[in-house]
């Protein structure tokens, strides 16, 4: 199968025309602020960015900002340091970081930093090694990680590494490839990836490629998942082993993924497309450059890499295979 780029490109394009009485509209209301930075980034990795409506789009990204200073996913829902993420990130897609109040951004983020080194994902206290990743990436992206402990946020994170290589959610919680991809992130960006046994760490993940299909899962014993393309690739690429799974496999699973009528990418062969998986899918195919009219994304911060560049942002990853 072929990639079906202008298929993709009408598909998220579309996504916004839908009805809005639609049980689909409703019950994925509560994340529209990541679904925002899926559909922007995959349509910016596409290079049509220029399709979307910027203005509209930010208007709805800064009228999700609260008085307490983070961003809900949605207008008038609960702050969550997630979604106060995707708000910087689809801001810096479309150069409008000057819009944003940086101080209370920052105010907002500040006190999820709990004394042991972990971080909440809001005033509710949940703690998860995703939100670690959230805040440097954010913080970074803000040109403001002095303003954290960034030794202190990543030695917890070090602290949640398995002796499978893998990493949880929290010290002692079960490896998942997600999980993998935000702690691996997150220490990339605190320059300490140096100090986890890449090896050990890189084979949970290669073993992660199924041979039926040449998909990835998240962990053992599970289905394979478009998106598990990012997490485990993202990671794979960290430590410069994308040539431990077969690539050619993985982006044949990709492509197969996709509806060749509608555009769009599913979670598995013949299922419905969906953003999430869409941009995931996508994300995974650029970091494999398996399609020569794409984008560069960074595995990193989950960005284009002309993007991180626009913000001042030169990131491990591009250095070091000077991209």
């Amino acid at each position: 199968m072929t990639f079906v780029r202008e298929k993709h490109v009408d598909y998220i394009y579309g996504l916004d025309k839908r009805e809005k009485d639609s049980f689909e509209y409703y019950v994925t209301e509560h994340l529209r602020m990541s679904g925002v930075y899926w559909g922007t980034t995959a349509m910016d990795l596409l290079k049509q960015s220029h399709r979307m409506d910027r203005d509209r789009i930010i208007k709805f990204v800064l009228g999700c900002q609260n008085s307490d200073g983070g961003f809900g996913g949605n207008i008038g829902h609960d702050s969550h340091i997630l979604y106060t993420l995707s708000a910087v990130q689809v801001l810096a897609t479309f150069d409008a970081l000057n819009k944003l109040d940086y101080e209370k951004t920052i105010n907002y983020v500040l006190p999820l930093v709990k004394d042991d080194g972990s971080v909440m994902g809001d005033k509710w206290g949940e703690v998860d090694t995703r939100f670690s990743y959230i805040i440097l990436n954010m913080l970074a992206l803000l040109k403001s990680l002095d303003r954290i402990d960034v030794h202190k946020i990543s030695t917890f994170v070090l602290n949640c590494q398995n002796f499978d290589g893998g990493f949880g959610a929290i010290p002692g919680a079960e490896s998942h490839a997600g999980q993998i991809f935000c702690c691996v992130g997150a220490l990339a960006i605190a320059n300490r990836l140096d100090e986890i046994d890449k090896d050990t760490l890189s084979w949970w993940l290669c073993e992660r490629q199924l041979a039926k299909d040449g998909g990835l899962n998240g962990r053992p014993e599970k289905l394979s998942d478009v998106c598990y393309s990012w997490w485990v690739l993202s990671s794979l690429a960290c430590m410069d082993r994308l040539h431990w799974i077969d690539k050619d496999r993985l982006h044949s699973f990709i492509l197969a993924c996709q509806d060749p009528e509608k555009g769009g990418i599913g979670d598995k062969p013949e299922n419905m497309s969906d953003v999430f998986h869409t941009f995931f899918g996508i994300g995974g195919l650029s970091l494999l450059r398996a399609e020569p009219d794409l984008k560069m994304i960074d595995p990193i911060y989950a960005l284009p890499v002309d993007v991180l560049r626009r913000v001042g942002i030169e990131s491990p990853y591009t250095k070091r295979f000077k991209i």
